[in-house]
């Protein structure tokens, strides 16, 4: 029986690896051939089909969107853990919205976005509008990063800390924070890996416009929508599979990172 579960372990993990490297093989091997230096030209036309500006859009999104959703995301972790009495019952409706929340299909963010941000708000189809539904959409991941990560404090860091004189606030911020930040830090990378790939809630936020956003209130598209536009016109599939490679390398140097730092701070941590 138990070599039985073992093969059935064994042969899942192998079908996975095989999947990722399937699809891995099969967007380079169709993207790269088609990559080009006209692609990266600062403006977008029909005849070198530039996917410079949405590599800026995506940057940009990215920037503002963690700029609204980290401290909030972070701060709400905090409370969670460090200050909410337990059995409250904020804490369970709190728990109860993340979970729902992160629940949600991308596109009823994308329509709740256009319903509320864009028309309502009248942000029109924008930077902002897109970067608030984006945020929205990671936070639940970020606060749930930043609750485990809290939690994976030993108590007994807290007790000797509060045993020597420190307050509640210096030993979260010299005890509690540097032994959570790796986890902290792996959560809001990974969100990243999310804002990155997303194309539905984008669609009914950002808008498509191919060039560079001139302000908070600008319309663009990130590299995830410019590859989905390009592919479904049809006219520049070749471009739209250069387009993926970008991407794919963006998300795999994405989660490299997340490791490293993870790995780093653990690191130092421990040797402290």
């Amino acid at each position: 029986m138990s070599k039985a579960i073992r093969f059935i372990v064994k042969l899942s993990a192998l079908i996975t690896f095989g999947i990722l490297f399937f699809i891995i093989g099969y967007m380079l091997a169709r993207g790269i051939p088609n990559l080009r230096p006209s692609l990266f030209q600062l403006e977008y036309t029909t005849e070198n089909v530039s996917l410079f500006p949405a590599l800026i859009t995506t940057l940009m999104l990215i920037g503002l969107a963690l700029l609204i959703a980290t401290p909030i995301g972070v701060f709400t972790g905090f409370y969670l853990v460090e200050y909410a009495k337990k059995g409250n019952k904020l804490v369970e409706i709190i728990r109860i919205a993340t979970e729902t929340l992160s629940g949600i299909p991308s596109i009823v963010y994308g329509l709740f976005g256009m319903l509320f941000f864009v028309i309502y708000l009248n942000f029109q189809y924008s930077l902002l509008a897109g970067a608030l539904t984006v945020a929205i959409m990671v936070l639940p991941l970020i606060i749930r990063a930043t609750e485990e990560a809290l939690m994976s404090v030993d108590d007994s860091l807290r007790e000797a800390s509060f045993g020597l004189g420190a307050g509640k606030l210096r030993t979260i911020f010299k005890i509690v924070l540097p032994v959570a930040m790796p986890g902290i830090l792996s959560g809001i990378i990974l969100s990243i890996g999310r804002i990155v790939g997303e194309t539905a809630a984008l669609m009914f936020t950002l808008g498509t416009a191919t060039k560079i956003p001139e302000g908070l209130f600008s319309s663009g598209r990130t590299l995830a929508l410019n590859m989905y536009v390009l592919s479904t016109e049809g006219f520049h599939v070749k471009e739209s599979y250069a387009t993926g490679v970008v991407l794919l390398l963006i998300v795999l140097a994405i989660n490299g990172l997340s490791t490293f730092l993870t790995n780093k701070l653990t690191k130092g941590n421990e040797n402290e």
